[in-house]
């Protein structure tokens, strides 16, 4: 007997993993991604053409029982369109709103969740009176297509102004956002299932550098963390549920003494949910699964404690990676290049105190391969 077809917009290591989660509950994968031999080509069926080629995405849906994405910035057009032939989950009007950070911004805006404060940007004059409101330092980002830092930069001082417009308008619609100083950075990894059920994965703290992941504490350590566990999981339900949501959905926030003010989200698994993998009872990939197919979730229970560390531009030597107490490779089968996640590391340990000299350890390793 053979289960049934996932299809995925999207070839990326996120879709590998999602794959190989998969494969224990007999389903089956195909993906849509216009780059040859990407991870998830590397283990299952990969169709190589554009998001928006008609004869691809029929293709993509013959005989799914489900269509999901791995990469947010797909066209929606595209995951409309195959609404004709299949379920899409996240639904189409999630991915819409996360992919305009406007968009996006407004929709916490509206449910009461924490922003900092936010200006749309379409002029330099509109980014001058926007200071007015914001004052110094703010963001100013583009409002589609940024990620891993891309597409931003701090203003501090009114001689960054015409830098940064004349750095990131080239025609595109922008943002401008108050700069937050956060005591720290957190997310959390929630889940909503066709039937309603939702469950919440615990907070994960997260250290970022020149705009990308580094690593992620799960659960997040310190004293704040179940206050701040209960702010998280109010503002991530109101979001599942003002969108109808199905899948995982990623919500990163700063915190700022103790209280929650919302960054962004994604409509996908994320990467400060990989320590799932080992960490949890049941992984984000799973879950997600489980969740688009109408399967009863898993429990989101963490298994002692994890630290995850992403693998930058090249991966230090496998036995030295192998050779850490807890340690847990993944490698994505992508070539090395800077500022490139080409894997990761996960660290399990049974407490926060057991950790200490593996994570140390760990720093230690993918530091001297950088």
């Amino acid at each position: 007997m053979t289960g049934p077809t996932v299809a995925v917009l999207g070839g990326g290591q996120l879709g590998r993993m999602l794959a190989l989660a998969g494969y224990p509950l007999g389903l089956r994968f195909r993906f849509l991604d216009p780059s040859p031999g990407g991870p998830a080509a590397q283990v299952a069926e990969q169709i190589t053409a554009a998001y928006d080629d008609p004869a691809a995405l029929e293709r993509l849906a013959d005989g799914a029982a489900v269509v999901t994405y791995e990469f947010e910035n797909v066209p929606v057009d595209a995951a409309r369109m195959l609404e004709r032939h299949a379920p899409v989950f996240p639904p189409p009007r999630a991915l819409e709103t996360a992919q305009d950070r406007l968009s996006e911004k407004t929709l916490f805006d509206r449910l009461g969740i924490p922003t900092p404060a936010f200006v749309p940007v379409d002029s330099e004059e509109d980014l001058r009176a926007g200071l007015g409101r914001t004052g110094f330092p703010a963001v100013l980002k583009t409002r589609r297509m940024g990620y891993d830092g891309k597409g931003q930069m701090v203003l501090r001082e009114p001689a960054d102004v015409p830098v940064a417009w004349r750095a990131l308008s080239d025609g595109a619609p922008l943002i401008l956002e108050s700069f937050v100083p956060f005591n720290r950075e957190v997310s959390i990894i929630a889940v909503r299932s066709r039937t309603g059920e939702e469950v919440f994965y615990p907070i994960v703290q997260n250290r970022h550098e020149g705009g990308i992941l580094r690593e992620s504490l799960a659960p997040a350590p310190g004293p704040t963390t179940p206050a701040v566990q209960a702010q998280a999981e109010e503002y991530a339900r109101r979001v599942l549920e003002a969108t109808s949501y199905v899948g995982v959905l990623a919500i990163e926030f700063f915190e700022v003494g103790g209280r929650l003010v919302a960054n962004e989200m994604a409509p996908r698994v994320h990467n400060s949910g990989h320590w799932t993998i080992e960490g949890a009872q049941t992984s984000q990939f799973e879950n997600h699964l489980r969740a688009v197919l109408g399967l009863p979730l898993g429990s989101a229970a963490p298994v002692g404690v994890s630290a995850m560390l992403n693998l930058i531009g090249e991966a230090p030597p496998l036995a030295a990676m192998l050779a850490i107490p807890g340690a847990h490779v993944h490698l994505y089968g992508k070539s090395a290049r800077p500022a490139r996640k080409i894997g990761h590391l996960t660290i399990l340990a049974p407490d926060e105190q057991a950790i200490i000299p593996s994570l140390s350890r760990a720093r230690e390793v993918v530091r001297n391969s950088g």
